[in-house]
């Protein structure tokens, strides 16, 4: 079907964000006095949930916990055996933020083809927007670099809205663009996008150029997966 609305996550789906992230990651670790040799793959693996989450998850790598049981952290199937010093995790919070705050545009630019897929959706009079679960200090700046003018709304992470997969940054994203959300289409790389949608009441379309791995996508089960940004156009529309 055609929609009116398209709701984009940002890491792993518009940008490719994993050399800042890790060099911010390794950063706020080192400071903190903990493993600090993280690799892109690495921190793939540990973000998707927001930051909290993410330093979670490295603590726990950290610790011994497998990379393959990484992605129920954060969850409420949560395993006991994960890092749960709530202090120490807030602690590396502190570094990361303003680091990364400060430091997110270094090496982070648009996947190909997607400015023109953006570019290509408001010419057919179609809503843009960004729903991540990125801090919004850094959202808005990486909006307003890389895509300036191409979107209608952008949300990251805020301490009063719960972050993806609950569906309430979604639900602020459609009371300003004002579009029904049976014609609205949520695109992202994760399983937290997939079940962000589906949270959300809308139809989810994954790309597999990101965090995650198409083979991955298709265990969720993911509904539609493309592979490439035309693809992904000819999907929404």
């Amino acid at each position: 079907m055609s929609y009116k609305a398209a709701i984009f996550d940002m890491d792993g789906t518009i940008l490719n964000t994993l050399d800042d992230l890790t060099s911010a990651l390794n950063y706020a670790m080192e400071q903190a006095g903990h493993e600090h040799d993280f690799n892109v793959k690495n921190v793939a693996a540990f973000f998707g949930s927001g930051v909290y989450v993410a330093i979670k998850r490295a603590l726990s790598v950290e610790q011994g916990f497998p990379y393959e049981k990484l992605d129920k952290i954060g969850t409420p199937e949560e395993p006991s055996d994960c890092c749960h010093d709530e202090a120490e995790i807030d602690r590396i919070s502190k570094i990361y933020r303003p680091y990364y705050d400060s430091h997110c545009d270094i090496k982070t630019g648009p996947y190909s083809g997607i400015p023109e897929v953006l570019k290509a959706l408001r010419s057919k009079g179609i809503k843009t927007a960004v729903v991540s679960n990125k801090p919004d200090p850094a959202v808005q700046t990486l909006v307003d670099d890389k895509f300036n003018g191409m979107f209608d709304f952008a949300l990251g992470e805020k301490d009063q809205i719960r972050r993806k997969p609950a569906p309430d940054m979604v639900n602020e994203c459609l009371c300003v663009l004002e579009v029904p959300r049976d014609e609205c289409v949520y695109i992202g790389d994760s399983e937290v996008d997939f079940e962000t949608g589906k949270n959300s009441g809308m139809d989810v379309i994954s790309v597999d150029w990101g965090f995650r791995t198409h083979e991955y996508l298709e265990a969720l089960p993911a509904e539609k997966i493309v592979s490439t940004a035309e693809d992904l156009l000819e999907a929404i529309c």
